[in-house]
């Protein structure tokens, strides 16, 4: 779910984070003071099974080591083992832990992912408010934990998506550099004017890259700027409404009709590097990690302040928030120590690791003053606008739905079917799965 640190970056990200650590751990501010379970005043106890799409590779590993032994320092009687996965392989590994009546003790799962579970039965109350919990984080990043009005997890690091812009291409287009696009209207007569072709057709700029992220989350972020949403409040088909539907016109009239971008011109994860990096594009909805391709291939433009950020802005602002969140099973036999363990991984000190060593963004408003945030310009825009923030999912059969989206955009983009036609289609398919209380 969340997009990787290139290879070198991402390793000094990961010894920053063992350095952070080592700060933390001999300052005795790694996490909470020890707790009690709740239990008559004992002591928390018990191996925690955990299994966790974050933390992975070498330097991910060396920094929950350190977690755990901090954690396990203040609580002697506990035994932390980690079971190492990918978002691609989550739901599968989860879903056959349940079956199989072994369920792990604290689930790390995606934002979007807590309505399945919850309705199924699968997670534990935390015992947390919703009110409470907005003491220290924002709003927009509780209510993913929340469902039918229970905390079943805690955020622990937040990954984001809102627009870059080229100041230096924005000048050299007449463009003011200063002021980005800021409605759906500008987007596309920006893009237009910034757009580069060579004398054979080919595209040499894209004016924007719409399509240098999951095109499912592109699409969402756009479809929450327009006004739309997903679903209504009461779990019904929202996505094919007006509002919705014009967030994929968008879309398609950007690579169909304005020609600003082309298909196959950039994709997540290309060998090719990241078009706006290189100059091959002069906006972009991106990820919060592109900043760290800037550092690591364009430093000069960093130091000069050539990059600029923006939300995405049609008849509201609004980027989008994903991220890893803690849950504990409701038959984990070892659930005191369990809820302990994700309210370590929530705090400061733990939290401040794990998104460093990603280069993520901290869900704790208390960590937008720290020096990690306040060094990395993209990390403290995106926390500076969480109050713009939405996340995807908010119903049981948000699993069984997601996957499909992809496909129903490209047709759009493809000139296969309208915009609104993909979406009825989609709909239909996502009618079908609510309905069997999937």
């Amino acid at each position: 779910m969340n997009r990787q640190p290139a290879g070198s970056t991402r390793r000094e990200f990961g010894q920053r984070a063992g350095l952070l650590m080592l700060g933390l751990l001999a300052a005795g501010c790694g996490g909470p003071a020890p707790a009690k379970s709740g239990q008559s005043g004992g002591a928390v106890t018990g191996e925690i099974r955990m299994i966790t799409p974050i933390f992975e590779g070498s330097d991910g590993a060396q920094v929950l080591s350190g977690l755990i032994a901090d954690f396990t320092k203040q609580h002697p009687g506990v035994k932390v083992t980690p079971d190492y996965t990918t978002y691609a392989k989550l739901n599968e590994k989860l879903t056959t832990s349940l079956a199989s009546g072994r369920p792990y003790d604290v689930m790390l799962m995606g934002v979007g992912w807590i309505p399945p579970f919850a309705a199924k039965g699968v997670l534990a109350d935390l015992g947390d408010t919703p009110a409470a919990l907005t003491a220290e984080y924002n709003d927009r990043v509780v209510q993913p934990g929340v469902y039918d009005g229970k905390v079943y997890a805690r955020p622990i690091m937040l990954d984001t998506r809102f627009g870059y812009y080229r100041k230096d291409i924005f000048q050299q287009a007449g463009l003011d550099p200063e002021k980005p696009p800021a409605t759906f209207a500008e987007i596309r007569d920006y893009a237009r004017k910034l757009t580069v072709r060579g004398s054979d057709g080919k595209l040499t700029r894209a004016g924007i890259d719409i399509l240098g992220i999951d095109i499912r989350q592109g699409f969402e972020t756009l479809v929450w700027a327009a006004g739309g949403d997903l679903f209504t409040p009461d779990g019904k088909v929202a996505f094919n409404q007006p509002k919705a539907v014009s967030a994929l016109q968008l879309m398609t009239d950007i690579i169909r009709t304005d020609k600003s971008e082309d298909l196959g011109f950039t994709e997540p994860g290309a060998a090719t590097g990241v078009p706006i990096v290189q100059g091959r594009a002069a906006m972009m909805l991106g990820h919060n990690n592109t900043w760290q391709e800037f550092e690591q291939n364009a430093a000069d433009l960093v130091k000069s302040g050539k990059i600029g950020f923006f939300v995405i802005t049609g008849e509201r602002p609004a980027l989008f928030q994903g991220g890893t969140i803690g849950a504990v099973s409701a038959k984990s036999k070892v659930q005191p120590a369990a809820k302990e363990w994700v309210k370590y991984l929530a705090s400061s000190g733990p939290s401040l690791a794990a998104n460093q060593q990603r280069g993520n963004v901290p869900a704790l408003k208390s960590l937008l003053s720290s020096e990690y945030v306040q060094k990395n310009p993209a990390v403290q825009f995106a926390m500076k606008n969480l109050g713009n923030a939405y996340s995807e999912g908010g119903i049981p059969a948000w699993l069984q739905i997601r996957g499909d989206f992809k496909a129903t955009i490209e047709s759009a983009l493809l000139g296969k079917q309208s915009p609104q036609q993909a979406l009825d289609d989609l709909a239909k398919k996502a009618d079908a799965a609510i309905a069997s209380g999937k």
